[in-house]
């Protein structure tokens, strides 16, 4: 007997984990005002890329002596920048606990070759022990697990008197979680993950600790052009002000625009957190009566509210060998997309099996509400029940 067919849809099937969903409302006829066929150092232009940096500032409630700039290839871009550019003074610990964390330590392992290197690091589905965590030493880490939606609950365990930097990778979790900025000197991100941004830029944020260190040292590796943030000792306060590196897509710049004011009109950084938590409470509230699907964050604390992984834990499903699980989700996220319903929600390639649903501040609860129906209906019907 075939499962029943749930009649509701979302009005909006697209929960990929970047590029994001467009915020509601969204049309492509709102980037009219696009600084396009002009150059981006032209008074026009640079007045855009401003407004972009000064609008995050406010809406994200970045300290006033903290730079925020925008710079090329997206939060990848932004977080090597920051890594080759500071990286090497002090010893270094890395956190991982899922793919990209693991990019970064392969970055500092293999190409820059940092010899004083501790990885601390955790399988999918849980932290690793943050009070292993050497504060004399520089820290790298993601605020937010994308692939393992597994998440920091907060910086309390980040003390305000550390020796080291900390460089956090936050991309899904800005505009979504709240980021304690006096426990962080670098933070990255990109427009394309909570903002529903188009992709190709990064932000980074620097403290004023982080720019004393880049005043003060000199890598021993050379930077590229992409990633040097000073000229003769000193800051480049150009990058911080409109006056990009490299050239950047004044559309994607009108859109960060039009996405921004989008966040102001639902309360800012507050009601931006609220939208997304109230994703996540709709996806608890189903997990707790499934029989077939959990988080694959253990605590509830670190949840994500972004990225919210869940696992496949009936017994069927866990009697199956690794291969026959995989092609079993992979099978599961294709007929929700056959049916129209949910869009790119497949688990990340070297994450547990499963699925992977977009709860950022773009997606309506509405439509994650209309999902979960489906998401028994996909099973039912991957299983044969």
């Amino acid at each position: 007997m075939s499962p029943v067919t749930p009649s509701l849809k979302p009005n909006v099937p697209y929960f990929s984990s970047g590029p994001c969903a467009k915020h509601p409302g969204w049309s492509v006829n709102q980037l009219a005002n696009a600084c396009l066929g002009r150059s981006h150092r032209s008074t026009d232009g640079k007045a855009k890329l401003a407004e972009v940096i000064e609008r995050s500032k406010k809406i994200l409630g970045v300290p006033a002596d903290y730079r925020l700039g925008i710079v090329p290839a997206s939060d990848t871009g932004a977080v090597e920048m920051a890594m080759w550019s500071l990286l090497g003074q002090r010893p270094l610990d890395i956190l991982a606990w899922e793919s990209f964390g693991q990019e970064w330590v392969k970055d500092v392992v293999d190409e820059l070759k940092l010899p004083d290197t501790r990885l601390l690091k955790a399988p999918y589905g849980s932290l690793p022990d943050l009070d292993e965590v050497d504060f004399s030493h520089d820290v790298v880490f993601l605020w937010n697990g994308t692939t393992s939606g597994v998440r920091v609950a907060n910086g309390d365990w980040i003390p305000a008197d550390r020796q080291g930097l900390t460089i956090c990778d936050a991309t899904s979790a800005v505009y979504a979680m709240e980021v304690p900025w006096d426990k962080l000197d670098v933070v990255t991100y990109s427009w394309q993950k909570v903002l529903g941004g188009e992709a190709q830029h990064g932000v980074i944020v620097l403290s004023p600790r982080a720019v004393e260190r880049l005043e003060s040292y000199q890598p021993a590796w050379p930077l590229p052009k992409l990633f040097r943030m000073t000229q003769k000792g000193k800051l480049i306060e150009g990058i911080f002000q409109g006056d990009t590196i490299n050239t950047p897509s004044m559309l994607c710049v009108e859109d960060a625009i039009d996405s921004l004011i989008w966040a102001e009109n639902v309360g800012g950084l507050p009601g931006l957190i609220t939208r997304s938590e109230a994703n996540l409470a709709a996806i608890a509230k189903w997990v707790e009566q499934s029989d077939w699907a959990a988080f694959l964050a253990e605590k509830p604390e670190n949840r994500s509210c972004t990225s919210i992984c869940l696992k496949i834990t009936d017994t069927w499903f866990t009697g199956l060998s690794a291969e026959e699980q995989a092609k079993c989700a992979k099978k599961l996220a294709k007929l929700l997309e056959q049916q129209s319903v949910a869009f790119d929600v497949a688990s990340y390639r070297s994450a547990p099996p499963g699925l992977r649903i977009w709860g950022g501040a773009t997606v309506e609860t509405a439509d994650i509400e209309a999902l979960l129906p489906w998401l028994d209906w996909a099973y039912a019907s991957v299983r044969g029940v």
